[in-house]
């Protein structure tokens, strides 16, 4: 289901708990919301769409890549940019990294370990962040 987008600093401001095998629905929401607004957007964490669970999703091309309770176990490279978030207004500097390792569990709960590089890794940063309740 199409979810619509929170804006409220405060809420996106808070840590996100857990997700367990209960939240797939959220998992799903996130998807069809992140297909909807493609034109605008390449990542979502679930709390954009009012849920404070540790889940994002990202399109790598055509795909769409769902993460359930990621963790970033290493950094390298780090780079100053510029980013903006469809639960934010206009674009902000931030510090991200070129190289990155993440675990997290995929749709099926299947345990994961894999490393991103470059556009990819810094989607997930800043989906991360929301997770953690860092507003860039």
């Amino acid at each position: 289901m199409i979810k619509p987008i929170v804006k409220d600093v405060l809420f996106l401001g808070e840590k996100s708990e857990l997700a367990t095998k209960d939240d797939m629905c959220v998992v799903n929401d996130l998807i069809d919301t992140l297909k909807a607004n493609l034109d605008n957007c390449v990542g979502m964490a679930a709390n954009m769409i009012g849920m404070k669970k540790r889940i994002i999703v990202f399109a790598v091309g055509s795909a769409i890549v769902p993460m359930i309770n990621p963790v970033i176990l290493k950094k390298e490279k780090a780079y100053l940019t510029e980013e903006s978030c469809l639960s934010l207004t206009g674009v902000r500097e931030t510090r991200r990294y070129e190289t990155i390792q993440v675990e997290y569990y995929d749709k099926n709960f299947n345990k994961k370990k894999d490393e991103f590089t470059g556009f990819v890794a810094q989607i997930i940063q800043h989906e991360v962040d929301h997770c953690d309740g860092i507003i860039i």
